[in-house]
């Protein structure tokens, strides 16, 4: 009996001691959050321009390069001028062997002589009735021939040069001294400096449709300067590149003895804007963006923000269109949005428009 009042003892001194445990130990509070505003970069809400900024890569060309070669084939006697060579018009740039074409000219002009003494000939027997009509009238044909040959070998002996139709550059050379080359093949590209240099650059159809000749637009050339150069839309192809469907569009430069073909540039053209924007805000301060549209910051009078839906349009170097969803004069965040949550206190710092 002393034992089960012993044993009842020690049961409740146990649970006692449980109880008060239990009643000591609680979960730590959570920790308060913290009321400092956060710092952000605001900027307030304006209308976007009506214009816009098309770049886009090109190279530099001479504005008039053209293909020349010989009339008629044959073989290549000389060639005088190397790639890069600077020429002047007149100049002969290449040379066929003509030897064969001074033989055709002799034996042309042989078969003439002796054609034109057939017809005299042949004329005196028609006054005097020995010979039909028909007869003159053939040797008069074999003499027009004769003639019309000499002419053919003239000109053969006259194209058997390549002459510089202006002051230029050879630019490509496709023939060497010993060749034997087709007539209307391609032997010198010549660029013609008095035409001036272009930046040709291939555009797509929707930026090639908003540009027009007389255009103004600034070119980026690091090996001529290292401030833009001022051009001016000079040409644009009136079918797109079978190939990649891009249209060439060239801007014409200013005379610069730094200019060479094959140089590599950029260029800026100021356009009407392509779509009904309503505002431009900078691109850092969309997020969550889905199809055609994402969230931004709004804040309000008391420095709060509130998440916003607005629908987007298109992305430029500078800035993204927002195309509904903002009003103007509003303020938005635009730098820090992935720390901030909705209902966030902020310290609004101002940034350049």
């Amino acid at each position: 009996m002393r034992d089960m009042t012993l044993g009842r003892t020690i049961i409740s001194i146990l649970v006692g001691l449980v109880f008060l445990t239990g009643c000591s130990v609680s979960e730590p509070a959570e920790k308060p959050k913290s009321t400092d505003p956060v710092p952000a970069a605001v900027t307030t809400v304006q209308p976007a321009s009506d214009s816009e900024t098309l770049n886009a890569a090109g190279t530099v060309r001479l504005r008039r390069e053209t293909s020349l070669g010989f009339t008629t084939g044959g073989k290549v006697a000389s060639v005088r001028y190397e790639e890069g060579d600077r020429v002047k018009r007149g100049a002969i740039l290449a040379a066929l062997d003509n030897s064969t074409v001074a033989a055709d000219l002799s034996a042309a002009r042989a078969e003439r002589d002796r054609a034109e003494a057939e017809f005299d000939r042949i004329e005196k027997l028609f006054k005097d009735g020995w010979v039909t009509k028909s007869r003159l009238e053939q040797a008069d044909a074999t003499a027009r021939a004769a003639r019309a040959r000499i002419e053919a070998t003239e000109f053969a002996s006259r194209t058997s040069y390549i002459r510089a139709p202006s002051n230029g550059i050879v630019l490509s050379r496709n023939i060497d001294a010993g060749q034997i080359v087709t007539a209307g093949m391609t032997a010198l590209i010549l660029g013609e400096i008095d035409k001036g240099f272009v930046l040709r650059v291939p555009m797509p159809d929707s930026d090639a449709a908003r540009i027009s000749v007389g255009m103004p637009a600034k070119v980026m050339l690091s090996a001529v300067s290292k401030t833009p150069l001022d051009a001016v839309v000079s040409e644009k192809d009136g079918r797109a590149d079978e190939r990649t469907g891009t249209f060439e569009v060239s801007f014409s430069l200013p005379a610069s003895e730094r200019l060479r073909s094959g140089q590599l540039g950029m260029v800026e053209v100021q356009v009407s804007r392509e779509t009904a924007a309503t505002f431009a805000i900078p691109a850092n301060a969309i997020f969550g963006v889905r199809t055609d549209e994402g969230l931004v910051f709004v804040v309000d009078a008391k420095n709060r923000v509130k998440q916003r839906n607005v629908q987007i349009g298109k992305l430029t170097d500078k800035s993204l269109e927002i195309l509904a969803g903002l009003k103007e004069g509003e303020v938005i965040v635009t730098r820090g949005v992935e720390k901030l949550r909705d209902g966030d206190l902020i310290k609004p710092i101002r940034t350049a428009q």
